[in-house]
C-alpha cells in the first residue's frame, strides 16, 4: 500500500469514527421491565436520558431496584445491537472485505 492509499484509508477511518460518534449521540432506545412499571430511555453512548416509574412500583423498594436494573440492562443490550447494526452499515461503505468486523 503506497503512502497516498494509506492516507486515504486513515481519512476514511477518521470520517467513519466521526459518523459513529454522531450516530451514538442521535441513537435512542427504550426498554421497560415489570410489564412497563419501569421504562428507561438511553442514547447510543449509554447515557440514561430518562426513567419513568409507575407509581404502583414505588410500594416495594427492593422490587423497584430490580426493575430499574433490568430496564437499564435491557436498554444497554438494545444500544449494543443498534450500534452493531449501524457499524456494519458504515463499514460496508468503506469497501472492506465481508466478515472483517
Amino acid at each position: 500500500m503506497d503512502p497516498k492509499q494509506m492516507h486515504e484509508m486513515m481519512v476514511r477511518a477518521q470520517e467513519m469514527q466521526q459518523q459513529m460518534q454522531k450516530k451514538a449521540r442521535e441513537t435512542q432506545v427504550e426498554a421497560s421491565s415489570g410489564g412497563g412499571a419501569v421504562t428507561v430511555r438511553m442514547n447510543g453512548e449509554k447515557m440514561v436520558l430518562g426513567v419513568k416509574i409507575d407509581k404502583d412500583a414505588l410500594a416495594d423498594a427492593e422490587m423497584l431496584e430490580d426493575l430499574v436494573r433490568a430496564a437499564v440492562n435491557e436498554a444497554g443490550r438494545k444500544v449494543d445491537a443498534a450500534m452493531q447494526s449501524q457499524l456494519g452499515g458504515l463499514l460496508g461503505g468503506m469497501g472492506l472485505p465481508p466478515g472483517l468486523f
